[in-house]
């Protein structure tokens, strides 16, 4: 690049320079504040401007060649220190521009993805802000949200891992990972099931076998929603009904939103059939835990009692007193299922811990 076309190039962002080269070169004095300021300026908008930083670099070299001081007194030493200070000083103001940019980019994502995971904002204008992330909400899309031991955000090494492995896999397939509340989100497109499970397996593994619920394909902006918010609902049903799953799919769970959508009319299934645990010596938990062993271990004896470390005939024991408490049988088909529904309702309810 010869110098006169750097000049003729760049000559907007150079203003000043030559001057600035000459006044500072002859007498070997550093550049002024005023100068100074007036390089990181020039900076700024040359990032603005979206010219490379390598490339005005170049252009301010180019322009020392050019304008190099014809007195023959001048030390090199006095021309390149110059140039050093006013291209510091350039890059200083082009870097600063960047990181606002870059602040101001994180800032217009993360109010995007807020009013996208709330629902918030018009819909017309939500869908045109989505485009710029490869979303098109006129598609199904689904959602998976992950937990760990600890919370995550933008730019953690836990979230750069997840997204490196799915790119890897999948390319550019419409893909939006994000964190929100701590928690990983990923949202894809609903016909690529296959997204969320690779996710939810680098999840896993990234965060140290954390839980991800995965919500169902929804359309539209406001799907987005209703599949996060079913996400985060299997999340919050596997603590309280203790599921170790690692992967917990909305689809699978749909009976437990059914069952509490009455929330007072399971109150008064869990007090009038397990009510009368509290009698028990040591309380209804001790009884409560036996049946939820016994239900999960497909009511079959044996197997509930070497998980509770108990001899079957202590297990038996338990069940037996359970059924004169209660009036109800757990062997019996007919009074297991209400038992079960009943014990299902008091982990979701949190009974006996919490009086309903």
């Amino acid at each position: 690049m010869a110098g006169r076309d750097a000049s003729e190039e760049y000559g907007e962002y150079l203003k000043g320079y030559a001057r600035i080269l000459a006044n500072a070169s002859a007498t070997g004095r550093r550049l002024t504040r005023s100068e100074l300021d007036s390089r990181r300026a020039l900076g700024e908008q040359a990032a603005e401007a979206g010219l490379g930083l390598r490339v005005m670099v170049g252009a301010h070299m180019a322009a020392t060649r050019e304008h190099w001081p014809a007195r023959g007194d001048v030390s090199v030493d006095d021309v390149l220190g110059a140039m050093a200070q006013a291209v510091d000083a350039f890059a200083e103001g082009y870097e600063r521009a960047q990181r606002l940019a870059v602040r101001q980019e994180e800032a217009a994502r993360r109010e995007f993805i807020d009013d996208l995971l709330y629902g918030r904002s018009d819909l017309g204008r939500l869908a045109q802000r989505a485009e710029r992330y490869g979303l098109r909400l006129s598609y199904e899309h689904a959602v998976a949200v992950a937990r760990g031991t600890v919370a995550y955000e933008e730019g953690d090494t836990v979230l750069r891992e997840v997204e490196q492995a799915l790119i890897g896999r999948f390319g550019d397939r419409s893909i939006l990972l994000t964190t929100k509340d701590g928690r990983l989100v990923c949202i894809a497109p609903g016909d690529q099931s296959e997204v969320l499970v690779h996710f939810a397996k680098q999840a896993f593994s990234a965060t140290g076998g954390g839980q991800v619920g995965i919500g169902r394909p929804q359309p539209g902006a406001a799907g987005v929603v209703q599949s996060y918010e079913e996400a985060l609902n299997a999340l919050d049903l596997g603590e309280r009904l203790e599921l170790d799953e690692p992967v917990l799919h909305a689809a699978d769970l749909l009976v437990y939103p059914v069952l509490t959508r009455d929330r007072q009319a399971m109150a008064d299934l869990v007090d009038n059939t397990l009510g009368p645990l509290r009698g028990a010596r040591g309380g209804a938990q001790p009884l409560l835990d036996t049946l939820t062993v016994y239900f999960d271990s497909g009511c079959v004896s044996a197997e509930a009692a070497r998980r509770l470390s108990l001899s079957v005939r202590a297990f038996t024991y338990r069940l037996e007193r359970i059924h004169q408490l209660t009036g109800a049988d757990p062997s019996d088909p007919v009074h297991r299922y209400t038992l079960q529904t009943a014990v299902i309702g008091a982990r979701l309810l949190d009974w006996p811990t919490k009086p309903n």
